[in-house]
C-alpha cells in the first residue's frame, strides 16, 4: 500500500504550541529535492477534544486564512481543552496564485476527495487530510467564500445528513458560529468535497460562505474571526461565552434556488444580496458582448425567497450559477 509522503515538522500530540509545516515533496525544474510547505500551527492543552481548522480550500478566499492566523497567533496552550490543528493555507499552491484551484496541477482541492497518496500534489493533500488528520478530529471547521467569481451573503452552514445526531451536532455548531446568516445548504456538486469526506466519517463540520470577490472586508473578518471562537467555545476547547447577535436562518430546499446563466454576456443586476423576491422576479439582464441593438436575456426568479449569492464579474459564461436565491426561515 502507498504510503502519503507528507509528514509533519512538528509534533501533533506533544504539549504546547507549535509552529511548523506539513511538508510534501515536490521535485520540479526549479528544486529538484523541493518541497510544498503548507504552513501549520499545532496547539495542545488539557485534555479534550480535537478541532481541525483550515481555509483557503480555494486560494482566492481570505476570511479564514485571517481568522486562523490571529488564532494562531493570540492563543495559548494554557486556554485550551484539547487540540487546536490550524491550517490556514490548506490548498498553499493555490493560495500564493490567489487562484481557485492549484496552479500546479489544475485540481480543485474540494472536489478531489479522498484523494490519493501516489496521485499528484492535490490529491496527496486531499488524501492526507482525509486518511490522517480527519480521523484525529472531533469538530472540523473550513471556511469559504466566494472568491473572485461569486459574492454570497455571510453565512455559516451546514448540510442535509442522513444521521439525525450528526445533523443536530452540525446544526448546533452553527448556530454557535453565530453569522448573519446562518444555512441548511444543498450543494449543486458534492462529489469529492471536503465536506463530504469529513461528514463520512461523522465528524461535527461547519463551513461557511462569508462575502467575496476575491477580498475580505473588515466585516467579513470580523464575522470569521467571532465565528470561529465562539465554535471552539461551544465546542469547550476555549473558555468563555458565545458572542450572539441575531442570525436570520436560511434554507435551500431544492434545485430552484439556483439559477443558471442561459447565455454568455455582460451582467445587469436587477436584484442586490438579501432583497426579497418574488416567482417570475427578473434576477438579472445578459447583454451581448458583440453587437448592439439586440435585446438582452433576462432571468427570473424561480422561487420566492433571498438573494444569497450571485455571480461577481461584470461577464457571465454560460452554464455560470448566475444567482441563488434562498428561502428566509425566521
Amino acid at each position: 500500500m502507498t504510503q502519503n509522503p507528507i509528514r509533519p515538522t512538528i509534533s501533533l500530540d506533544a504539549p504546547g504550541k507549535r509552529h511548523g509545516h506539513l511538508k510534501l515533496p515536490y521535485s520540479r525544474n526549479d528544486s529538484a529535492w523541493g518541497a510544498v510547505m503548507i504552513p501549520l500551527t499545532v496547539i495542545v492543552g488539557r485534555p479534550g477534544p480535537t478541532a481541525l481548522l483550515t481555509g483557503a480550500n480555494h486560494g482566492d478566499e481570505y476570511e479564514g486564512p485571517i481568522a486562523l492566523q490571529a488564532l494562531a497567533s493570540e492563543i495559548e496552550p494554557e486556554e485550551v481543552t484539547g487540540r487546536l490543528i490550524i491550517v490556514p493555507y490548506f490548498n498553499y499552491p493555490a493560495f500564493r496564485a490567489g487562484t481557485r484551484v492549484s496552479p500546479i496541477d489544475q485540481v480543485n482541492l474540494n472536489r478531489a476527495f479522498p484523494g490519493a497518496p501516489d496521485g499528484s500534489v492535490t490529491q496527496k493533500i486531499a488524501n492526507y487530510f482525509n486518511d490522517t488528520l480527519v480521523p484525529l478530529a472531533d469538530v472540523v471547521v473550513d471556511f469559504h467564500s466566494g472568491g473572485k467569481t461569486l459574492d454570497f451573503l455571510p453565512f455559516a452552514c451546514a448540510h442535509y445528513l442522513d444521521d439525525a445526531l450528526q445533523q443536530a451536532a452540525c446544526d448546533e455548531a452553527v448556530e454557535a458560529f453565530n453569522a448573519p446568516y446562518s444555512l441548511m445548504l444543498r450543494e449543486i456538486d458534492a462529489v469529492g468535497m471536503y465536506d463530504t469526506a469529513v461528514e463520512a466519517q461523522g465528524k461535527t463540520f461547519v463551513t461557511t460562505e462569508l462575502g467575496g470577490g476575491g477580498t475580505a472586508t473588515a466585516r467579513s473578518a470580523r464575522i470569521a474571526r467571532k465565528g470561529l471562537r465562539n465554535v471552539l467555545i461551544h465546542a469547550g476547547i476555549l473558555p468563555g461565552e458565545i458572542e450572539r447577535a441575531p442570525s436570520v436562518m436560511l434554507d435551500m430546499p431544492d434545485d430552484d434556488c439556483y439559477h443558471t446563466a442561459p447565455e454568455t454576456g455582460l451582467i445587469e443586476p436587477l436584484v442586490d444580496l438579501g432583497e426579497e423576491v418574488v416567482p417570475g422576479q427578473p434576477l438579472a439582464r445578459i447583454w451581448p458582448l458583440d453587437r448592439t441593438g439586440s435585446l438582452p436575456a433576462t432571468i427570473t426568479a424561480q422561487r420566492p425567497g433571498i438573494l444569497a449569492a450571485r455571480h461577481f464579474p461584470g461577464i457571465v459564461q454560460i452554464g455560470d450559477t448566475l444567482a441563488v436565491v434562498a428561502v428566509a426561515l425566521n
